[in-house]
C-alpha cells in the first residue's frame, strides 16, 4: 500500500501507530541509519515479516523493483507500506514496478468532522496540518505555516531532483495564490513572471505533485456548446493560501477580495477528501453556464455548487447543468444551518453537514 499525501500531514504519525519507530520493521528515509539499512535493500527487506513501513519512499525510487520482487514471494510473509510526499513521478514509478500489486490511498490534514473541539471557522483559517490547527494560537499557526513553506521549496523540492531557484518558485506560489479558484491562464502568469509558459506549466506541475496545489480537469461533453478546456486551480490547503495571501487572522479575512474564492477551495478541498468519488470534475461553457464540481461514484453524478450565502437560491446556470450534463441532482454547499429544497432535485446543503454528499452519490438519498 502507497500511503501518499503532503509533507506534515501525518502520514508517519498514522504508521508509526501499527509499527513504532524503534522496530526494525521501520525505515526512514530521511535517517542516515535507515539510508545505511537499505545499501543492501535485498538483504535489508528480506528476512523481514509482518508489516513493514518504508518512510519518505520517493527518496529511494530505486526500492520499488525490489518491493516487486519481495511481493511475488511464494512463501511471502510480509506486508508493506510505503509513505511517499510527491505525487507525480512518485505513482508513474509505483505503478510500473508494482503494477496490480499496489493500493493507492491518498491522505491529507484534518477535515470538517475530525477535529471535534474545532470551529469550521479556525480549520479554513488555519488549514488541516495539525501542527498549524492546534496551535495555541493564530499567530503560532502562521509562523508553523511559514516555516513550512519555506521548508518545502528550499529543502524538500531539491532533496526531490526539482532544480528550480526557490525564488522563483516561491514567487510563482504567491502569484498563483491570486489565482486560486480560477481558470489556469499559462500565457497570463507566463507574462506577469517573465517566464514562457512551458515553464510556468512545469511549476504548476511540481507543486501539484508536492500535494500543496490541486488543479480541477474540466468535464468535455457532447453538446453544442463551447466549453472550457483549462482546469481550476487552486491551493489546496487553505491555511497556506492564507499565509501566501498575507490573511492572518479571521478579521482580515472577512475583508480580503479573496473571501469568496478562500471559501470555495476550502468547501471544494473538504468535499473532495470526504466524498472520496471515483472522479470529479468542473464544468463550464462560454456561454456563462458553469458548476464548481461535479462528482462521480458507480456511474451517479451529482453536481456541487458553492455559495457563501446566508440561503442560496436557484440559478438559470443550475438548470441548464443539469441539463446539458444529465446529473441526478446537485447540492449547494452554503455556510448555514439547516437543509432545505431549493427546486426538484436541487438542495441547499449546509457545509458542517458535506459528510452527507458520500451518501448522496451511494445511494442517491436525498432527504433532508
Amino acid at each position: 500500500m502507497l500511503l501518499c499525501g503532503a509533507r506534515q500531514c501525518g502520514k508517519t504519525t498514522l504508521a508509526r501507530t501499527f509499527v513504532g519507530a524503534e522496530s526494525i520493521n521501520y525505515f526512514d528515509l530521511e535517517d542516515p541509519i535507515s539510508l545505511a539499512r537499505l545499501d543492501e535493500p535485498m538483504t535489508a527487506l528480506g528476512s523481514l515479516r509482518g508489516l513493514v513501513v518504508i518512510d519518505e519512499i520517493q527518496r529511494r525510487p530505486e526500492l520499488f523493483p525490489v518491493l516487486r520482487v519481495l511481493a511475488d514471494r511464494t512463501d511471502n510473509d510480509a506486508q508493506f507500506l510505503v509513505l511517499g510526499s510527491a505525487s507525480g513521478a512518485l505513482l508513474r514509478q509505483a505503478s510500473e514496478s508494482l503494477a496490480g500489486r499496489l493500493e493507492v490511498v491518498p491522505m491529507e490534514g484534518f477535515v470538517i468532522g475530525e477535529a471535534q473541539e474545532v470551529s469550521i471557522d479556525q480549520l479554513w483559517l488555519r488549514g488541516g496540518f495539525p501542527r498549524s490547527l492546534i496551535a495555541k494560537s493564530d499567530q503560532v499557526s502562521w509562523i508553523w505555516r511559514k516555516q513550512f513553506a519555506t521548508t518545502l521549496i528550499e529543502r524538500d523540492l531539491p532533496s526531490w531532483g526539482v532544480n528550480v531557484p526557490s525564488v522563483a518558485m516561491f514567487r510563482f506560489w504567491q502569484t498563483l495564490a491570486h489565482y486560486h479558484g480560477q481558470t489556469w491562464n499559462a500565457s497570463e502568469l507566463a507574462r506577469l513572471m517573465g517566464l514562457s509558459q512551458p515553464v510556468v506549466r512545469r511549476y504548476l506541475d511540481i507543486m501539484t505533485d508536492a500535494f500543496v496545489v490541486r488543479q480541477v480537469q474540466p468535464l468535455h461533453v457532447n453538446i453544442a456548446k463551447r466549453q472550457v478546456r483549462s482546469p481550476k486551480i487552486y491551493v489546496r490547503d487553505s491555511g497556506l493560501l492564507h499565509y501566501l495571501l498575507g490573511v492572518r487572522s479571521l478579521k482580515e479575512l472577512v475583508v480580503n477580495p479573496r473571501l469568496g474564492a478562500s471559501w470555495e477551495g476550502f468547501a471544494i478541498e473538504n468535499i473532495i477528501s470526504i466524498a472520496r468519488p471515483d472522479a470529479y470534475w468542473f464544468w463550464a461553457s462560454h456561454g456563462g453556464a458553469e458548476i464548481d464540481l461535479i462528482l462521480e461514484l458507480d456511474g451517479r453524478r451529482i453536481g456541487v455548487e458553492c455559495k457563501r450565502q446566508d440561503a442560496p437560491r436557484t440559478t438559470a446556470s443550475m438548470h441548464q447543468s443539469m441539463q446539458d450534463l444529465e446529473l441526478n441532482s446537485i447540492l449547494v454547499v452554503y455556510p448555514g444551518h439547516r437543509s432545505y429544497d431549493i427546486a426538484d432535485r436541487i438542495q441547499a446543503l449546509p457545509l458542517a453537514d458535506v459528510h452527507r454528499i458520500r451518501d448522496v452519490l451511494t445511494n442517491g438519498n436525498f432527504a433532508p
